[in-house]
């Protein structure tokens, strides 16, 4: 039998209930400033859609992480819960932005760890479980270095062809941070983060961006602005993101993934522009003017 129980998050690592000033206007999603309470219907009418498309603030929102299952077995789920215990999706309707600059990033898979946690995109409220290939859970080969996870409300579109990195197409999945503060993390946790940097993997032809960040809570954050900074106070880093993600599919026997915007870093701005063009797609997604497939958008 499924086992659940719900652990409270710390307001030190999930800084939402700080957002209680923007909650208090109704704003399109297209301003990423709200937790949303979104039950769309497949097919809604037009009055219906636009009132999907609309945020309705939860008062005082404290989101509490939810374990269904156990760890490491199929049926493993982490959800997030708002106070009155409803579902909400990690992916849909977590902001953005925090307001100030920063923006919310959702751990999936904690530093130190090898279980290939991911948010399961094509379920009700997008859960965050563990990936499976021929039915069987999946790890890494190795531990990974940083914690890892995923913007929310941004979506890389695979009907949407890059012109500036070879032309790859979109993942069909939310762009992925790699946070490299020290401490680490918890699956679901939400953290407050500023970008520092992108890079652009090419997976299997497929355009899967990493955008690297930083916790604002890290004792270093301070000292790092941008892609300089992190050169200069995590010397290093960036290098081994790139050979690390480059490289961890070889032990199964696969090639290496590839690089674009000539196999390097690029900066904050080119970071931003990325989390900008992506947030774009995810807004047409939920809008649904664009198929959304197996995708859940609830």
């Amino acid at each position: 039998m499924a086992t659940a129980r719900v652990l409270a998050v710390s307001n030190s690592s999930c800084l939402l209930t700080k957002t209680t000033s923007f909650l208090a206007k109704q704003r399109p999603y297209r301003n990423n400033l709200c937790f949303t309470t979104r039950r769309a219907a497949a097919a809604p009418s037009l009055s219906s859609r636009r009132r999907s498309l609309t945020c309705r603030a939860i008062y005082n929102p404290e989101v509490q992480i939810k374990e269904e299952g156990l760890p490491e077995t199929l049926d493993y789920r982490v959800f997030l819960v708002d106070r009155s215990g409803q579902k909400v999706s990690p992916w849909h309707d977590v902001p953005l932005r925090s307001g100030d600059g920063a923006f919310h990033f959702i751990v999936e898979i904690p530093k130190e760890s090898s279980a290939k946690m991911e948010v399961a995109t094509d379920e009700p409220n997008t859960p965050i479980k563990q990936d499976t290939k021929k039915g069987k859970l999946r790890y890494y080969p190795y531990n990974i270095n940083w914690n890892y996870g995923l913007l929310p409300q941004t979506w890389e579109d695979p009907s949407l062809a890059n012109s500036e990195v070879d032309g790859a197409f979109g993942d069909n999945d939310p762009v992925d941070v790699v946070e490299i503060g020290e401490s680490r993390r918890k699956v679901g946790e939400i953290l407050k983060v500023k970008p520092l940097a992108a890079l652009a993997m090419i997976d299997e032809g497929e355009l899967d961006w990493k955008i690297v960040a930083i916790s604002l809570d890290d004792p270093k954050a301070s000292l790092v602005n941008d892609i300089d900074d992190v050169e200069k106070h995590f010397p290093g880093t960036l290098t081994a993101i790139r050979d690390w993600f480059r490289d961890y599919k070889i032990p199964d026997g696969k090639p290496a993934n590839k690089f674009g915007l000539g196999n390097k870093p690029a900066n904050k701005d080119y970071a931003l522009k990325v989390i900008t063009e992506t947030n774009e797609s995810w807004a047409k997604l939920v809008k649904r003017s664009i198929p959304a497939g197996d995708l859940s958008l609830v």
